[in-house]
This record gives structure tokens, C-alpha cells and sequence, in this order.
């Protein structure tokens, strides 16, 4: 007997809403399963668009489903903030309210996904009592590249210092 394990490696993150819709559940656990990717509010936006546009019973159990698997509070937030905002009068029209709305949503997320990466950074730092100039402080709260701030997160783990935040490895 071998166990079935589904992982990033070898389950595709989907970010397009039409791909989404076509199976639910896979889009479901490439969201759970791509939890810690940057991309994760795109992933989220196309899940949240392709329940939106499904019926109300199956929508319902996929979201909920979706947001007990993400249980890390952030990425939890993300899931019930987009599901909360979700109004598209025309689901699926493709009109350019519809397509500026999804664009702006994701950026929100993305934004909202960058400060919060950035405040754990803080913290780990203060918590590890490792000085913060303030210039320091600055340039991770105004950083937006979620990427980066990936990095600096893995480094302010052992970092005796804020500026190795910063170095080149």
C-alpha cells in the first residue's frame, strides 16, 4: 500500500478562475496545499470566484472547508476578507468592472499579505531582542515584494543583527 500525499510539488497552484470552476475540490487543495506560496491571494481570488459562481450548497461547504484547512490566522483572514467582499453582479461577464474589481481585490490582498509579513518580521526581531533602527523599521514596513520579505523573515530568524537582514547570502 502507498499513501497518496499531495503537496505543492506535485499538486499545480491554480490561479485562473475558469480553471477553478472546472473542479472545485482540486482548487480547494491547491489552496490548502499552497498556503505559504506568495501567490497565495491569486490562488484564493480564483477559488473565491469559482464558489461564487457555483451553488449555493456547494459553495458554501467548499468555503468553509477551505478556511478551517488554511488555519494559520493570516492566510484565514485573507479567506474570510475576500469571501466577505465578494459581489460581482455579473459573475463571469468578464466586463472591465469585473476585471478591475478582481484586480483590485488581489492587489488589496497581496498589500494587506505584505504588511502583515512585514509586522512578523518586527516581531520576531523585537522578540529575539535584536536592535531596529528606525531606518531599518522603514524599509521592511514599505517593502511590498513578498518575495523579499519571505527572505528577510527566514533571516530574521537568526539574525544577531537587522542590517543581515539585508545581506546577500
Amino acid at each position: 500500500m502507498f499513501p497518496l500525499v499531495l503537496g505543492p510539488d506535485n499538486l499545480p497552484a491554480i490561479t485562473d478562475p475558469e480553471e477553478a470552476a472546472q473542479d472545485i475540490p482540486l482548487s480547494v487543495f491547491s489552496a490548502l496545499t499552497h498556503a505559504k506560496d506568495p501567490a497565495l491571494p491569486v490562488i484564493l481570488d480564483a477559488l473565491a470566484t469559482a464558489l461564487a459562481n457555483a451553488s449555493g450548497e456547494t459553495a458554501k461547504g467548499w468555503a468553509e472547508y477551505t478556511e478551517i484547512g488554511l488555519g494559520d490566522s493570516r492566510t484565514r483572514t485573507l479567506w474570510r476578507n475576500l469571501m466577505a467582499t465578494w459581489t460581482s453582479r455579473f459573475p463571469g461577464s468578464g466586463t472591465l468592472i469585473e476585471e478591475t474589481h478582481i484586480k483590485g481585490r488581489a492587489e488589496g490582498l497581496t498589500q494587506g499579505l505584505a504588511q502583515s509579513q512585514a509586522e512578523d518580521i518586527l516581531r520576531i526581531l523585537d522578540v529575539r531582542g535584536v536592535d531596529i533602527p528606525e531606518a531599518t523599521r522603514k524599509r521592511i514596513i514599505e517593502c511590498t515584494d513578498l518575495d523579499t520579505l519571505s527572505t528577510w523573515f527566514d533571516r530574521a530568524i537568526t539574525a544577531a543583527r537587522s542590517e543581515e537582514l539585508f545581506t546577500e547570502a
